[in-house]
């Protein structure tokens, strides 16, 4: 499944990135159309295991789970652990790398596939819309802290 990618310069270390990466109750805050994202297990070191998420983000409107694996402060990714009604798969992954100071690069992919057909087209650009507005929340809310 091809992969959409974008990324963002945000001015943060990469560890307080991730942090807000990992504080999944915020979510409905910064992430649009989440509007709930709720910790279902974790790892041993605390992290979520697993997310129950319920989004409103048009054209999708599910209730899904993403199943969380986390490789220290520099790479998170997810998968669909229990699918929705229109989510088939999806899997993502958040890459952090330093550039220079306190700086990180923040690159995101994702794939998605609904149960609904959609034009490859359409569904990049319901990927890249995702993507860049994930992104840009991301930013705002890591820099505002």
């Amino acid at each position: 499944m091809a992969r959409t990618t974008s990324d963002i310069v945000i001015d943060a270390p990469a560890d307080k990135i991730m942090s807000v990466i990992a504080d999944f109750p915020s979510y409905p805050v910064w992430a649009t159309g989440v509007k709930t994202a709720d910790i279902v297990s974790t790892t041993a070191d605390g992290r979520a295991e697993q997310v129950h998420f319920v989004l409103d983000a048009t054209p999708i409107r599910d209730e899904y789970d993403l199943g969380y694996v986390w490789d220290g402060d520099r790479t998170v990714s997810w998968s669909l652990a229990a699918a929705g009604s229109m989510l088939k798969s999806m899997d993502g992954a958040y890459v952090l790398e330093p550039v220079d100071g306190d700086r990180t690069r923040v690159t995101y992919q994702l794939a998605v596939d609904v149960s609904v057909p959609l034009l490859g087209m359409l569904k990049r650009k319901a990927e890249k819309v995702i993507i860049d507005t994930a992104l840009k929340g991301l930013k705002k809310q890591v820099e505002a802290q």
